[in-house]
């Protein structure tokens, strides 16, 4: 009889079989006394199967909550964006009543606006690259623009 105390398999362990042991042991007791949250396993999902393979990924290049110097006295000012993603800008403006924003270089386009677990809101921009939508985010979101050369999508900011 062996005193092996070891927790392997007895089966010729390799390195490292101890371990796998033990972190799913803990994995398990994870899901059982601190489980994920459906909605946000469901966010989860949702947001990998946004992924886009051919979508060029918009960099934030502006946000007026981090970059826009304070005015003292100023009534709370509206959030601005930019976004960019090689020729292409994508400015958006926050409101109460939605989201207002313009494509540069100016062109028609369609522009998803996604909001976490939420279906995406739909919306298109004339020949100037201007548009509106009465959708404002409360969450997580991102926008998904589609011209008729490129697909670009923002990343995923708070509201």
């Amino acid at each position: 009889m062996s005193d092996d105390i070891s927790g392997g398999t007895g089966f010729d362990d390799g390195p490292g079989v101890e371990e796998e042991l033990l972190e799913e042991e803990l994995r398990q007791a994870a899901s059982l006394l601190d489980p994920v949250p459906p909605a946000l396993l469901q966010t989860a999902v949702d947001a990998f199967a946004l992924r886009d393979l051919e979508a060029r990924v918009a960099a934030l290049t502006f946000d007026s909550l981090v970059d826009a110097i304070p005015v003292r006295g100023a009534a709370a000012a509206l959030r601005m964006l930019t976004f960019s993603a090689g020729g292409t800008t994508l400015d958006v403006e926050l409101t109460d009543e939605g989201l207002i924003g313009q494509v540069l270089p100016p062109s028609p386009a369609r522009i998803e606006i996604l909001t976490g677990p939420h279906p995406a809101t739909t919306t298109t921009a004339d020949d100037m690259g201007r548009f509106t939508a009465a959708v404002t985010p409360s969450g997580p979101f991102a926008l998904r623009l589609h011209t008729t050369d490129e697909v670009v999508m923002t990343e995923w900011l708070r509201a």
